[in-house]
């Protein structure tokens, strides 16, 4: 999570809670540290931003602090909604803990729809893979090996330049250029046996390959 988006949502905890909140309990909350969650509320604090308390006491914010208001109007509210809910879909557990946080935020600032709901089926995301660090490598343009098993169970090592993932209704594939193959092609997560992110990047390249593969693949999507 981005340092911002780690601010922010501190500040939405301390909003919510009804009482102090310790900073194991928020450091659990955002999935790091306590020591940065220390450094976090030092900052915040530094920007004028009323949180009261101290490291073992717990940290309470002060009543009036608001943030600047969301405004979405019904059907704007209920695609959200929809939207949010299908993530679940995904299998992808970073992307479903993202959209928590972000279901949290906006029920903060405008009123979600409580009249639609949608069905948590989809594919299992491989727990061998973090798609997380996959989308990270994506957007830093930055090679993966992987060791990865065909259709026919022969493992091989493809270096590739991933350009996205896509979250079919019956799997999910991450797609990049494959070095080996010298042409795109489709990783499934649960076919791969391991993976490495290489220090090796491909900067500037990343949003022409990715037009490139939508262009060949438009007909999948």
């Amino acid at each position: 999570m981005a340092r911002s988006a780690r601010l922010f949502e501190i500040i939405q905890l301390l909003r919510g809670a009804s009482g102090p909140m310790r900073a194991v309990d928020i450091a659990a909350a955002l999935e790091v540290t306590q020591r940065t969650v220390y450094r976090d509320v030092a900052s915040l604090q530094s920007m004028r931003v009323p949180i009261e308390g101290a490291a073992g006491v717990g940290y309470i914010l002060r009543p009036g602090f608001d943030l600047p208001p969301l405004n979405f109007d019904v059907e704007e509210a209920e695609a959200i909604t929809v939207g949010l809910s299908m993530i679940a879909r995904t299998g992808d557990k970073g992307l479903q803990r993202a959209a928590r946080r972000a279901a949290r935020k906006i029920a903060d600032a405008t009123p979600l729809s409580e009249t639609l709901f949608s069905s948590t089926w989809g594919p299992e995301a491989s727990d061998r893979v973090d798609l997380s660090l996959v989308r990270d490598a994506i957007r830093e343009e930055q090679k993966l090996q992987l060791q990865y098993l065909d259709a026919q169970n022969i493992e091989t090592t493809r270096v590739i330049k991933p350009v996205a993932v896509v979250y079919y209704s019956e799997s999910i594939v991450i797609a990049g250029w494959c070095e080996l193959r010298a042409d795109f092609r489709h990783f499934r997560p649960d076919r791969i046996v391991g993976y490495d992110i290489l220090p090796d990047h491909f900067r500037g390249e990343g949003r022409v390959l990715r037009q490139r593969w939508a262009q060949d693949h438009a007909g999948d999507l």
